[in-house]
């Protein structure tokens, strides 16, 4: 039985490719979550006024890789204490943010994220909200494997 992690690390096209690179996951899917608008629009999210995410849900068989696997790809492909940015990507949309989908989650995640920030891997505190997963809005087909259908591996920053 396949569980689902959400995760927002900037900019969805990269993310999505790492995650489809990691055995145990299923899919890997670009979209919008956390925000206050109904079906939001790529446009809209744009826009910084509608409180979503770019985020990427996972599906993934947790007898072949753990939450905390995935955990530690998360941490180690974005700069978690940049605040409402990644590189140069600036806005609310592009925020670090783990959406939980159970307590165990919950649980694994805050223990992940202190166990990370008392390591003294980053110079400034880990910015990296730890919320309760809401509804996933699924990004625009052209969003989806961006990178793969052009060819790339990652986002050439």
């Amino acid at each position: 039985m396949s569980e689902k992690a959400t995760f927002g690390a900037g900019c969805f096209w990269g993310v999505e490719a790492t995650f489809r690179e990691v055995d145990g996951v299923i899919d890997a899917a670009a979209g919008y979550e956390g925000g206050h608008t109904l079906n939001p629009t790529y446009k809209d999210v744009c826009t910084d006024q509608t409180g979503h995410v770019e985020v990427v849900e996972v599906e993934y068989d947790p007898a072949k890789v753990s939450y905390e696997r995935l955990l530690n790809v998360f941490w180690d492909n974005h700069d978690p204490t940049q605040v409402n940015r990644q590189g140069p990507d600036v806005g609310t949309q592009y925020r670090t943010v783990i959406f939980y989908h159970s307590p165990e989650q919950e649980k694994t995640a805050r223990e992940s994220k202190a166990k990370l920030d008392a390591s003294g891997r980053f110079r400034k505190p880990i910015a990296t909200a730890i919320e309760p997963a809401q509804t996933f809005y699924r990004a625009e087909e052209y969003h989806q494997q961006y990178l793969a259908k052009r060819g790339l591996r990652h986002c050439h920053i």
